[in-house]
């Protein structure tokens, strides 16, 4: 086979990928990305309006109100999910009997559909017939149903909700660090009288130090992003208590969520959608920046 033939042979396998991201990835984009400047409610003749979508952003409240619970949501996320996943890594990456079905079983949420996920977890909260009230009056732990999808407990829910279904691919890439850490070291410092705390406070924590700064820049990422289960489970509701960034430029382009008040607006969700992914795209590049500087330090 000529030289020719044989790159030919190796871009037809990668053809039917690079279609797809150029037809489901960056002709979207590049579409809405058109619509950012124009009045288009998705029916009718568009209009150039120039740059008044993104002034209409600076006066919408309820917009920069979903990036402040965003920012409740992802924080909540990455602080209980990491820590949690590290630990369930450490204890599995042990010689435990039954270690390899442990792993499976808390692998299990990062395959399944969150929008699967989700009706479940809408059956454990419900206010009413929910799985975990009636638990929790059989024992007589409460005295009445607790309104976990209410305004009061819906944010914490759906950070809950999160948290269990990243845990299991955490740990999957924390265990792939920890199984690279050489054995000899931790022999070496408990011959010098060191604790199973001081070895992870010492070593371990130090040796992940390349696969942690991956793993909580991923874990950011997801974060930020995150809004199917929440559309599931609250909609966006109640009273806008859950309503993140992306579910907001969801229900700009598709209003039919829940006791969504949103008007269909092609235009406005284009430039809604551009400023939510810059903010993503900022925090990404400061955490980077921070990172490395970090490294250089230490």
């Amino acid at each position: 086979m000529n030289k020719a033939g044989k790159y030919g042979f190796a871009y037809s396998f990668l053809m039917p990928s690079f279609i797809l991201t150029v037809v489901l990835g960056m002709y979207p984009i590049g579409w809405a990305m058109r619509y950012m400047f124009y009045d288009y409610k998705g029916y009718g003749k568009e209009r150039f309006i120039g740059f008044d979508n993104f002034t209409q952003i600076m006066g919408d409240q309820q917009f920069w109100d979903s990036v402040v619970t965003t920012f409740i949501f992802a924080g909540g996320k990455v602080l209980l999910s990491l820590p949690l996943a590290l630990i369930l890594a450490v204890v599995l990456n042990r010689g435990l009997r039954g270690r390899h079905f442990l792993r499976a079983i808390y692998f299990m949420p990062t395959i399944i559909s969150s929008a699967v996920m989700a009706v479940v977890f809408f059956a454990i909260f419900n206010s009413y017939n929910g799985i975990l009230n009636q638990f929790l009056m059989k024992y007589q732990i409460i005295a009445k149903n607790i309104d976990w999808l209410g305004p009061d407990y819906a944010l914490l829910t759906i950070i809950l909700v999160a948290v269990w279904g990243a845990i299991g691919n955490y740990m999957l890439l924390f265990l792939a660090g920890l199984q690279n850490i050489p054995y000899d070291i931790y022999e070496s410092s408990a011959l010098d009288g060191a604790n199973k705390i001081q070895q992870f406070w010492y070593i371990t924590i130090p040796m992940l130090g390349p696969v942690l700064q991956i793993i909580i820049m991923l874990s950011i990422i997801n974060a930020l992003k995150g809004y199917e289960s929440i559309l599931v489970l609250t909609g966006g509701g109640p009273i806008g208590k859950t309503e993140v960034m992306y579910l907001y430029v969801y229900k700009l382009f598709f209003p039919v969520v829940g006791d969504s008040q949103a008007v269909q607006d092609i235009g406005y969700g284009s430039a809604v959608g551009f400023v939510t992914a810059l903010i993503v795209g900022v925090i990404t590049l400061a955490y980077f920046y921070t990172s490395k500087r970090v490294n250089k330090n230490f």
